[in-house]
């Protein structure tokens, strides 16, 4: 019986991607909010171990947090019921990476159908917002009650476009094999 091969030879074509494209931190899995906990100490230790400056830090750590967030909220690929709402294990994937100086935060998931168009409007409208606009939306919902349906305060979007340096990048694309389902794959630089 030959020994398995070695961590290096199996996985070192990604950690070579992963170097060249300067990974802060990468995560595919499913996602609780236990494991966002232990996920946010280490990209917070790693921020600061990489020298980010602290309202760079800051951006990056609540933009984490909201995908984070929006994957247990929202993933349509779930160990859980869909009827849970506490101790939810949703599947999605969280990249930071850092390029010319800016970081990339990257997050994918799949969403049902329904869900996915209704997330296509608020995003597209985002987009099309000043940062005048978008800080206001932000504290108006601050103020305003949770929307009905929403499983969060409906601030995640608005915190990412606030803290971002440009508008948020998205896709919703259909799944070829499960077309109740599409995949959400969201882009934000800060």
């Amino acid at each position: 019986m030959s020994s398995p091969a070695p961590i290096v030879q199996e996985y070192g074509a990604f950690f070579d991607l992963a170097q060249r494209h300067r990974v802060i931190f990468y995560y595919v899995g499913y996602f609780s909010q236990n494991i966002i906990a232990a996920m946010a100490e280490a990209v917070k230790l790693q921020l600061e171990v990489s020298g980010v400056d602290g309202p760079t830090r800051r951006k990056l750590f609540s933009s984490f947090i909201e995908m984070a967030q929006n994957i247990i909220h929202y993933s349509a690929d779930a160990l859980t019921p869909g009827s849970q709402t506490e101790r939810e294990l949703r599947h999605g994937s969280v990249c930071i990476s850092e390029r010319d100086g800016r970081y990339l935060l990257l997050c994918a998931n799949p969403v049902e159908a329904g869900l996915a168009e209704a997330l296509r409007e608020k995003l597209e409208r985002l987009r099309s917002m000043t940062l005048d606009e978008i800080k206001k939306a932000y504290r108006d919902g601050l103020r305003a009650e949770t929307p009905e349906g929403s499983k969060g305060a409906g601030m995640g979007f608005l915190t990412m476009a606030r803290d971002a340096s440009e508008p948020l990048a998205f896709s919703i694309e259909a799944l070829d094999d499960r077309p109740d389902t599409q995949v959400l794959s969201l882009r934000a630089v800060i």
